[in-house]
């Protein structure tokens, strides 16, 4: 017997609700029985849905998998009945790191510093410890360095759906970069 839509949804729903987290698309293609275009096409129209009645809650998709979350707008209600969750500042050091992991993906450490100047240690482990990038593997050179990547906390704390969205940057934009850098290594240097 075939499934109803309601039905598919109802499983997708509750699948996303139980397991908390993000969901790849294969997974929830195989608790319905579709095949995984189809199974994207429905939750697309259940995150319209959500959307057009007005839900409290929302599906976001991040890469590959899909994830049910509360609404941004609702955050100020949900924390008078929930503790308010830890909020992690990052430091410029830290999101420096965080950029050139996010655009040169996957990056050792060494390169990181190589492009920052300094060493890295401290604002790597900071980012591993907000699980906002994580261990991709080893590079296959001397020594193995580890490989870093991205996380989905990323994604989902910058508000985007894969690291193909970040934005790009002009080659002017680049240019100016570059000369203000050798500004500042020029005027480091005098000191």
């Amino acid at each position: 017997m075939e499934m109803s839509i309601e039905r598919m949804e109802a499983v997708i729903e509750a699948v996303l609700f139980t397991m908390g987290d993000s969901v790849e698309t294969a997974k929830l293609a195989l608790a319905i029985e579709q095949d995984k275009d189809t199974t994207r096409r429905l939750v697309h129209n259940m995150m319209d849905k959500y959307e057009a009645e007005g839900r409290g809650i929302k599906i976001i998709e991040l890469e590959d998998s899909f994830q049910l979350c509360t609404k941004a707008e609702f955050y100020e209600n949900l924390i008078k009945v929930a503790a308010e969750p830890k909020r992690h500042v990052l430091s410029d050091s830290a999101l420096e790191t965080l950029s050139i992991i996010a655009y040169k993906q996957p990056v050792t450490k060494l390169e990181i510093e190589q492009i920052r100047g300094v060493k890295s240690d401290y604002s790597v482990n900071k980012l591993i410890e907000y699980n906002l990038i994580t261990e991709l593997g080893r590079l296959d050179a001397p020594g193995r360095p580890i490989l870093f990547g991205t996380t989905e906390d990323f994604l989902r704390s910058f508000g985007l759906t894969s690291v193909e969205e970040l934005p790009t940057i002009s080659p002017d934009k680049l240019a100016d970069f570059r000369v203000e850098a050798e500004e500042e290594t020029q005027i480091k240097l005098e000191i």
